[in-house]
């Protein structure tokens, strides 16, 4: 014990020009306000004396890790830098109170803070401010500003302009010195300072397994109740670009357990979208719908960039909350002219993730994309396409317009783009109304000038792909179908174990079925062969068929489950005389074919079968009701969920007007 008063009467010195007199008392052992044993000046007088109470702070580390070293392979992450707009003010700034003790001294201190402090902001680069810390940096609070304001400049140049400068940021030798100063003084750091800090660190691309990050993470759990919500908003998204490991799991864990207390008493839309990201989709659903309350609360104070954050934390959760995405979408639509492209794109990719339909979300997007397709690079109208293919949704104009721009000039497809542009039009089945045939015939003949240059290099998986999209809008590009045939590309197409094998003879079988009803050879049969039918109905067939014995009286007047050539199937068929007055019996018509009886089919399809928000059939739908018509039938759409909701009555009513021509009575 003497040992030690001596050693602390020793120590005195150090300890002192450290702590001004307004601050000494809250320093001392006694109080237990602070931890002495974390100032490393005293621990490096008696380190085999008083072991830290908490441990050593990096004890639960691999000894073998860095602090961080230029030669590290930098892995940066693709997390938004949510939060973290704002660098922290300083806490160095002291009141200029004319005490006697200590007013003289107080005065150079705040001038050198604010001078700094001045510095910094006007700033332009990394470099500028890793330059800086080099001059001027003398405190902890110095130190961790640098960081976050380093980040904050990183985070608003080009992604050339980041990989440049983060290479001149890790070669700098400042950079090294101020993490070792995060690594040795984490403990002492404030809850904002520590939570910005590592925010910044890990988005610098520091990697996630040096002892620099892992300390942080160990430093966060520590103070993980003394976190205010804003502290807890940036830590939920720095957590979300990190992989999994003990300390990220464990922090996660702590801040499910802190959020789940919190979230009834957050108003911040922004702080709650982040710990949308944070929850992630495994997170509990009652802790899911607390955050949608939450958020509901607040939903009258959403602005476009909130409404834009909150779609993607929703996706984060894999939570579909209409009540958020409607408010959410109308935002979007009242503030389009502010969005940004890749702001759109994301957009339209979150409602399809949540399975989120909104056409007048859909076609406001496409009308602003179509207003702006003069200033758009065409391949950037190529991804506003695809995303309105995986949607379902036909934005007609846009794809009038590009397919102009396309016959027009053609040099910008490459592979890829080509394939991208025939999968959109065949599954949207576009077909341009008011255009001439010639403007189309060009339209096609120009796809099918790019394919033919791309043959020689092509795989034969791509091939398939291709013709399938050009086949399914009927037109038959006879030189990549050569290529395609042939025994060679049929063999290596289908080889033995291929998990897409009976998606690509599927995909075979329609192209060689295009190219026998689309030819221009091909003539109307005067009979079409049927194979087994059944007599068994599915579930949601039973009404139709209840409705047609009440109309027509007999089950002899159609056939149900009818199964035609080419792997084509029809849900009903009616004979009818040549006016559509009369309803012939089947067999009757069986047994002597006439020309002059038509023959009607009833396709009873679901509503993914046609675009969003439309009557109109997509490309397979579209290719059948083509396919059927060569052989002879009227085709018949009939939308089942909508039949599924009428009456029995209104049921009959509805076939009544599909069967008897519009001006006869039956």
């Amino acid at each position: 014990l003497l040992n030690t008063v001596r050693c602390l009467r020793r120590c005195g010195p150090v300890l002192a020009p450290k702590y001004s007199g307004a601050t000494r008392k809250h320093a001392s052992w006694v109080s237990g306000h602070k931890d002495p044993l974390e100032n490393v000046n005293f621990r490096k007088s008696f380190p085999s004396i008083f072991p830290s109470p908490h441990g050593s702070s990096l004890r639960f580390l691999s000894q073998k890790a860095d602090v961080f070293s230029a030669g590290d392979e930098i892995q940066p992450k693709s997390t938004e830098a949510l939060g973290s707009e704002q660098v922290p003010q300083s806490s160095l700034e002291l009141k200029n109170s004319k005490d006697d003790s200590g007013g003289s001294k107080v005065k150079p201190v705040v001038d050198h803070n604010e001078q700094f402090f001045s510095s910094l902001r006007k700033c332009t680069c990394p470099s500028d401010v890793l330059d800086l810390a080099s001059e001027s940096a003398v405190s902890l609070k110095h130190f961790t500003n640098c960081l976050t304001t380093t980040w904050r400049l990183l985070k608003t140049l080009s992604e050339d302009q980041q990989r440049y400068e983060k290479q001149l940021i890790f070669e700098h030798p400042v950079f090294v010195k101020l993490c070792q100063h995060l690594l040795r003084d984490a403990r002492r750091m404030t809850r904002a300072d520590l939570v910005f800090s590592l925010h910044a660190v890990v988005n610098l691309g520091v990697p996630q397994n040096t002892l620099l990050v892992q300390t942080l993470l160990r430093v966060c759990q520590e103070k993980l109740n003394q976190l205010d919500n804003r502290c807890i908003s940036v830590l939920a998204t720095t957590l979300a670009g990190l992989d999994k490991d003990k300390n990220v799991s464990a922090l996660q864990a702590g801040l499910l357990l802190l959020a789940e207390q919190r979230i009834p008493s957050i108003r911040d839309i922004f702080i709650l979208q982040n710990l949308m990201k944070c929850m992630g989709k495994d997170a509990p659903v009652f802790l899911k719908k607390k955050l949608e309350m939450a958020v509901l609360k607040e939903i009258d104070h959403l602005t476009y960039i909130n409404a834009r954050r909150v779609f993607l934390g929703l996706v984060a959760m894999n939570y579909c909350s209409i009540p958020i995405l409607n408010a959410c979408s109308k935002k979007i639509q009242e503030n389009i002219h502010d969005a940004q492209f890749w702001h759109l794109i994301l957009i339209l990719e979150a409602c399809h993730n949540l399975q989120y339909r909104n056409v007048k979300l859909f076609s406001t997007v496409a009308d602003y994309v179509n207003s702006s397709v003069c200033i758009l690079d065409k391949k950037q109208i190529i991804l506003f396409l695809s995303a309105f293919e995986i949607l379902g949704f036909q934005p007609s104009e846009l794809m009038g317009v590009f397919a102009e721009k396309v016959t027009a000039d053609s040099e910008f497809l490459d592979l890829k783009s080509l394939l991208i542009v025939l999968r959109v039009y065949s599954r949207l089945n576009y077909l341009p109304k008011g255009q001439h045939l010639f403007f189309w015939k060009r339209f096609f003949e120009t796809l099918q000038s790019c394919l033919n240059k791309y043959l020689p290099q092509i795989s034969n998986t791509e091939l398939l792909k291709a013709v399938y999209s050009l086949c399914i809008l009927g037109y038959l590009p006879h030189r990549a179908l050569d290529q395609l045939l042939q025994k060679e590309s049929y063999e290596k197409l289908l080889p033995s174990g291929d998990l897409y094998k009976e998606k690509k003879e599927m995909m075979l079988r329609c192209v060689r079925t295009c190219m026998e009803l689309d030819s221009p050879s091909f003539m109307k049969p005067e009979f079409v062969p049927t194979e087994n039918f059944s007599s068994l109905v599915s579930l949601n067939l039973r009404k139709a068929r209840e409705a047609l014995l009440e109309l027509l009286g007999d089950e002899n007047m159609f056939r149900q489950n009818v199964q035609l050539p080419y792997k084509y199937h029809i849900d009903f068929e009616i004979r009818m005389d040549s006016d559509r007055k009369k309803v012939l019996p089947v067999t009757a018509t069986d047994n002597h074919p006439d020309a002059s009886v038509q023959r009607l089919a009833f396709l009873f399809v679901p509503l993914s079968a046609f675009c969003l928000g439309t009557t109109h059939p997509q490309g397979k739908l579209a290719m059948k009701k083509r396919h059927l018509s060569k052989l002879g039938y009227h085709v018949i759409l009939v939308l089942n969920k909508k039949f599924q909701e009428m009456t029995n009555e209104d049921a009959v009513e509805f076939l009544k007007g599909k069967i008897y021509s519009e001006n006869a009575s039956p």
